[in-house]
């Protein structure tokens, strides 16, 4: 019994850490609602990685991380403790790696990112609350071919016949890909190889310089490298701390990390 009233609480703890108050009600509905306060509460960041500070996949360091002190993480972190959250709440979830290709100029040499399969009532979804660019805000139902609007972003999955799904963006009329994956179902400790290199590989992008993201209610704010920027729907406000201390104050404002 002590167990079932802990895990209670502390799913009740994450709920309140990304402000979800809805129905658990195993619906598509509930499940949008949740990736999407996820987005919009919990910042993607690589603070750890730069400090040299060692990262846990342990889903009880990760809640004490990311709910109980407020920070964030990269995907193989904060799409672990998500996919713990939604089967705590009944969700059928399976764990998938994908392949980056957002940005790459050639086929991105190794799978290096972390997604989720979520069934609700029947029907499967890709989610990912794990990428510090623009991806989908709401979950986006695995057919093939069926174009998803999501306010102004315009999303599709397609089949290729190597790389399995590829999710699609539609930017200025062209579609592009962000990533692909195969539908292999993966255990928490497949990930633990590929989330080291990440950490401690000389080439890794997690280890040159600080990169932060999250949604808000007026646009997005990131961080690249020294210079925050903060955009709405209709300007993006850039700025460069002058000291330490302006640093960590702007991180506290904009992101709710406090280091």
């Amino acid at each position: 019994m002590e167990n079932k009233v802990a895990a209670k609480l502390d799913v009740q703890a994450y709920l309140d850490r990304i402000g979800y108050t809805g129905p658990i009600d195993g619906s598509a509905e509930t499940l949008a609602q949740l990736q999407e306060r996820h987005l919009h509460t919990i910042p993607y960041e690589n603070f750890d990685i730069l400090n040299g500070v060692p990262l846990s996949l342990e889903v009880p360091d990760l809640f004490d991380k990311i709910v109980k002190r407020h920070r964030g993480g990269y995907c193989f972190e904060l799409n672990a403790l998500f996919s713990w959250l939604l089967r705590e709440l009944r969700f059928k979830v399976t764990d998938y790696f994908a392949r980056f290709w957002r940005d790459e100029p050639n086929t991105p040499p190794k799978r290096r990112h972390h997604v989720l399969k979520v069934e609700a009532k029947g029907k499967s979804y890709l989610c990912d609350v794990g990428v510090g660019g623009i991806v989908p805000r709401r979950p986006i139902q695995m057919v093939e071919g069926l174009v998803q609007e999501q306010g102004d972003e315009i999303y599709k999955l397609e089949r290729d016949p190597y790389f399995g799904w590829m999710l699609y963006e539609k930017k200025r009329g062209e579609w592009s890909e962000i990533f692909s994956f195969t539908e292999e179902p993966q255990l928490p400790k497949d990930y633990i190889m590929a989330s080291f290199w990440c950490e401690h590989a000389p080439e890794s992008i997690f280890r040159k310089s600080p990169m932060v993201a999250i949604r808000t209610a007026e646009g997005r704010n990131s961080v690249n490298g020294d210079e925050f920027r903060i955009f709405t729907k209709d300007s993006v406000r850039a700025f460069k701390p002058e000291s330490e201390e302006e640093f960590q104050e702007a991180l506290k404002n904009h992101f709710g990390i406090v280091l």
